[in-house]
């Protein structure tokens, strides 16, 4: 079974351990190669190494956002029970899910004083489900009793390959719980602000040391999970629990309504975005908090746009950090469903 620093108790991961079986590649190698047709599973990022500076911004960002991100967890975990009942088994998908996942498992803890399991997946873009890790669900629990858990929703892309998966298991009903949709498109969210979840701000060491789920046939067999590396040389860069447990300290049983109305979707406002900046391609626009930080961390970026409101915002603090690390620039730019939107460059027309 997979390694990581979480306990087998808050979550257990269905997935390869390949550590040491893949050499990283520079994010510039893996852009190349990702446009240029290779899938982004078969390869894993060299993990970014936070400077003291960034270090700071996202300490400054847990402080602030802990609360509004505690209370998005409270709604959404409500939402999951008054659907499900308390004999919901939580799948995350891993990796941002697998934190979320965990908060959801110990609100419901906290409140309801009711103990769900709670497993992580992989699940990839264009590529699929893991079938061996849903085989190996539905031998332990009731189709109906899955539920599955993400951190945020950008465009929907991942929520689209899930429900696509899902029509070839019966009883399975296609949800995703998220704390953040801005793109208004699922039903058991906590807040459609596009509220900075402050574990989007790091990779590994905010997720359990883990990296992002791969799969290559040479690596990963028929029967075997999804797999995933192990960096336990960052262990004492962790921050998995410390995350946690900031967060957990501010639950509150009654957490009240969002009153936020939002209209249309998150993937028209992409269309948009699309046709005024010229871009065929709409997967090279990553909208969103948690979307714009992953295009700075692991992608090359051609600009970020912030939305003229958040000009100022400290929620921004840590994507105007790694944008002026990186040299990226940005663009202040009206947006409706998000706060900001990371474009990757078109390598071909660099």
């Amino acid at each position: 079974m997979m390694r990581s620093s979480y306990s087998k108790e808050d979550v257990i991961l269905l997935l390869k351990d390949i550590t040491g079986l893949v050499e990283p590649q520079s994010t510039q190698e893996r852009e190349r190669l990702i446009q240029a047709g290779r899938h982004y599973s078969e390869m894993l990022p060299i993990e970014y190494v936070p400077t003291d500076k960034y270090m700071q911004v996202y300490q400054e960002a847990l402080t602030n956002y802990a609360k509004p991100t505690a209370m998005a967890v409270g709604r959404v975990a409500d939402k999951i029970l008054d659907k499900k009942n308390d004999r919901v088994v939580l799948v995350s998908l891993a990796r941002a899910g697998i934190p979320i996942g965990i908060l959801i498992k110990r609100y419901i803890k906290m409140k309801y004083d009711k103990d769900v399991l709670h497993y992580s997946i992989s699940i990839i873009k264009g590529k699929g489900i893991d079938h061996n890790a849903m085989h190996y669900l539905l031998e332990r629990h009731r189709p109906e009793q899955l539920l599955f858990v993400d951190g945020w929703i950008g465009k929907g892309a991942i929520f689209n390959e899930l429900k696509r998966e899902l029509e070839a298991y019966k009883g399975v009903l296609p949800d995703l719980a998220v704390v953040a949709d801005p793109a208004n498109i699922t039903d058991l969210y906590g807040t459609h602000e596009d509220i900075l979840i402050p574990s989007s701000c790091l990779n590994c060491t905010v997720s359990g040391l883990i990296s992002r789920t791969f799969l290559r046939s040479d690596i990963i067999g028929p029967e075997d999970f999804h797999g995933a590396v192990f960096y336990g040389e960052l262990a004492k860069s962790d921050l998995s629990y410390a995350f946690i447990h900031v967060i957990e300290q501010c639950f509150q049983k009654d957490n009240p309504p969002e009153n936020i109305v939002i209209k249309g979707y998150g993937a028209e406002e992409v269309r948009e975005l699309a046709t005024a900046f010229g871009i065929k391609d709409i997967h090279l626009i990553k909208p969103g908090i948690g979307e714009t930080t992953r295009v700075l961390l692991r992608r090359v970026p051609w600009k970020v746009l912030i939305d003229e409101r958040y000009k100022e915002s400290p929620e921004l603090g840590h994507i105007v950090r790694l944008a002026q690390e990186k040299h990226v620039k940005i663009e202040y730019y009206p947006l409706r469903h998000y706060k900001c939107c990371g474009i990757i460059k078109k390598l071909a027309e660099t």
